[in-house]
């Protein structure tokens, strides 16, 4: 290379520099002023909203494994077949999740259910009514294997199976996952990028919905709960109704209290065969109903969630996508 050319090349470089480092400055300078406006303003939701929350509902009744599967009875050698704990789950499908269904209807709330596809496969009808009366279905797996122990082959062959299952049943195309218990693998999020997803929900390190690098493009995460989640609370800590009340209702007030100056979201987690009994299915209307008494107060579905965070420029970015820190 000749002087000149050199000089023309180096000219050129410094000139595409100075472009990129202006064209970010601009963007960090806007979304720092757009949380400004938003602070002043309280309108960190879309129409003026200011907290959301947003419900899971897990449908997994009939995906269980035919024996050693979680439950409250007491484990058996698992050569034996488990009938008690089978019918256990079957509670979930015959009677938690209509009665679940009847109740959003009840309060005008919309849910996400996070469905696992061998479950779907066993009460397709079921699956059909959720998104018929209005709910999100999202994967939750083809089966009730663990997916931070699979290889990058079967967890995709896995999400491809769910993805069918749930477009069959229900004539929708899953955008949101859930892993089992949240293990996913180094690879899922990639995985899931490349068959169409937009976000996941195995991420509860935020109260809001923030964005995530994956392969340089941005990828949601609409924040999920184990704390105002039944299968912890109930089953695990054995708590009462009025307790898990009580914590809905606490965690409700903070997140309430901070939403005057910050973006807040609250995840409540309600499964098929826990929530769907008789009295925490009240537990959870008696909540919804106070939480709606509160002024800008909305329920969303996580989808709605995922496609708010991508538009708005406020939105917190992780990793590459992390803003300056002035831009936050």
């Amino acid at each position: 290379m000749d002087r000149r050319t050199f000089i023309q090349a180096s000219t050129l470089t410094a000139a595409a520099m100075v472009t990129t480092s202006a064209a970010r400055t601009s963007r960090a300078e806007r979304i720092r002023k757009e949380r400004i406006e938003m602070k002043k303003s309280g309108a960190f939701w879309p129409n003026g909203a200011r907290l959301v929350v947003s419900i899971s509902m897990q449908f997994e009744a009939g995906a269980q494994p035919e024996r050693g599967a979680e439950s409250p009875f007491p484990a058996i050698d698992t050569k034996y077949p488990d009938v008690p704990v089978a019918k256990w789950y079957d509670y979930g499908f015959k009677e938690g999740i209509p009665r679940m269904l009847d109740m959003f209807d009840r309060v005008g709330v919309k849910v996400t259910s996070h469905m696992v596809g061998a479950a779907v496969e066993r009460n397709p009808q079921l699956a059909k009514e959720i998104v018929e009366r209005g709910h999100e279905a999202a994967g939750h797996g083809q089966t009730w294997t663990p997916q931070f122990s699979m290889t990058p082959e079967e967890e995709r062959t896995s999400y491809q199976a769910s993805i069918k299952t749930l477009e069959t049943a229900t004539g929708t195309r899953p955008v949101g996952f859930n892993a089992f218990w949240l293990r996913g693998t180094p690879h899922t999020l990639e995985i899931l990028q490349d068959l169409g997803f937009v976000y996941h929900i195995d991420d509860i390190s935020r109260d809001e919905p923030f964005l995530v690098p994956v392969r340089n493009k941005p990828f949601v995460v609409v924040p999920y709960t184990i704390h105002t989640n039944d299968i912890v609370n109930y089953e695990g800590r054995h708590w009462t109704s009025a307790e898990f009340a009580s914590e809905l209702k606490c965690e409700f007030d903070q997140l309430y209290a901070e939403a005057a100056t910050s973006r807040r979201m609250m995840s409540v987690s309600a499964h098929d065969r826990i929530t769907g009994r008789p009295a925490r299915t009240r537990a959870l209307e008696e909540f919804i109903i106070y939480a709606q008494k509160q002024p800008g107060v909305v329920f969303l579905r996580k989808d709605q969630i995922a496609r708010f965070a991508l538009e708005s420029s406020a939105t917190p970015r992780e990793g590459s996508l992390t803003q300056p820190r002035g831009a936050a």
